[in-house]
């Protein structure tokens, strides 16, 4: 790849990382009406049959009615899923400066590495401590994974434009 395409590439990944978590963000504030929804879709658990009592659709309705009462009885609880949307868009926010200079904020992409790479312990150990199933904290531990590959990416192309000299 010659340096044009290196930049073009380094910049779709970027700016596919920034939208990522913006999305990510955006998706924990109206958190009631999405696990509401899930659970219409997906329908009610069959409770009769222990199969299914440990699945998918019981733990989307077990979430289900831990929001709804939660949300009753503490609405202001919301607020901190409010805060974690907060935080995605900063970050997202900040790799705007990888974006327009990626060479010289190289640094954000070791940062955003160090990030994923913590999803999976964070996920595994606290998921536990919370009673978050192993399914569940895998489908979270993906999150880190699936980020970190692209920024990956980005973070081994600056280094090869940076040794070669090259600005952005």
């Amino acid at each position: 790849m010659n340096r044009e395409q290196k930049l073009q590439w380094i910049k779709r990944l970027t700016c596919l990382f920034i939208i990522g978590l913006v999305v990510g963000g955006a998706t924990a504030i109206p958190l009631r009406w999405e696990v509401d929804t899930a659970a219409k879709l997906l329908g009610p658990p069959d409770l009769l049959h222990g199969a299914s009592a440990g699945g998918l659709r019981f733990w989307i309705w077990k979430v289900r009615t831990g929001l709804n009462n939660t949300d009753t009885l503490y609405p202001f609880m919301a607020y901190g899923t409010d805060w974690l949307a907060f935080g995605h868009f900063v970050i997202a926010i900040a790799f705007i400066g990888a974006l327009r200079d990626p060479v010289r904020n190289r640094w954000l992409y070791l940062f955003g590495m160090i990030s994923c790479g913590l999803v999976i312990p964070y996920a595994m150990i606290f998921g536990a401590a919370r009673g978050i199933p192993i399914y569940w904290r895998l489908i979270d531990c993906s999150f880190g994974v699936f980020g970190f590959l692209p920024i990956w990416f980005c973070w081994r192309w600056t280094g090869e434009l940076e040794k070669a000299g090259i600005r952005a």
